[in-house]
């Protein structure tokens, strides 16, 4: 059973779509009880940082996923917001996140190009993995004013250019992070969710 959190703020139904299509068990759910029992987390994410972070608390979550995922090596998916509450802060905000992947968010500069980053672009897959196991060239949904950077190079999934390049995917061992929203992504995300499901493990 997949466990989509549901701490108000996200695209939950079209999450939960996705993994119906592709015959998976899934539940958007708050309950503390729910969460324990899934086999997987997906914690998605539209709006702001410190927002997030404050209805997590109010629901008294972030001890639990804090243990579903450091103690019980539970797999999870973070989409989006999702993905910036995964590391250790937001320009966006002054609260922490949960600090799983050495990273932080920081404003896509409007120089060059128009925030928010919306539509769709490309991934360039920047290590062994079991999401971007082809050659083929993958195209992904983006809406987003905010983009993660990686102290640790190896933590570095994909990365997306958009006037520069950002990271558009993490993972380290039971935790991956999607800038993109698969769920919107129509084959590509089939794939991207596929592989969560089946294949992605401690």
């Amino acid at each position: 059973m997949v466990a989509i959190i549901d701490y108000g703020m996200g695209n939950l139904g079209s999450v939960e779509n996705m993994v119906k299509k592709l015959k998976g068990e899934v539940i958007i759910t708050s309950s503390k009880a729910e969460i324990y029992k899934s086999t997987k987390i997906i914690l998605p994410g539209v709006g702001s940082f410190d927002k997030a972070m404050q209805n997590l608390k109010k629901l008294d979550l972030i001890g639990l996923i804090n243990n579903e995922v450091l103690e019980r090596k539970k797999p999870i998916l973070g989409i989006c917001l999702g993905m910036q509450l995964l590391t250790k802060a937001s320009e966006e905000g002054f609260l922490d996140g949960f600090g799983f992947i050495d990273a932080y968010a920081e404003k896509i500069s409007k120089d060059n190009v128009r925030v928010p980053h919306m539509g769709w672009n490309t991934v360039d897959s920047k290590k062994k993995n079991i999401f971007f196991q082809s050659d083929m060239e993958y195209r992904y949904y983006f809406v987003h004013s905010y983009a993660v950077t990686c102290n640790d190079k190896k933590d570095i999934l994909t990365t997306t250019c958009y006037d520069k390049e950002f990271v558009s995917s993490f993972s380290r061992n039971n935790i991956v992070g999607a800038q993109f929203h698969p769920e919107k992504s129509h084959k590509f995300g089939k794939l991207f969710f596929s592989a969560f499901l089946n294949d992605f493990n401690a």
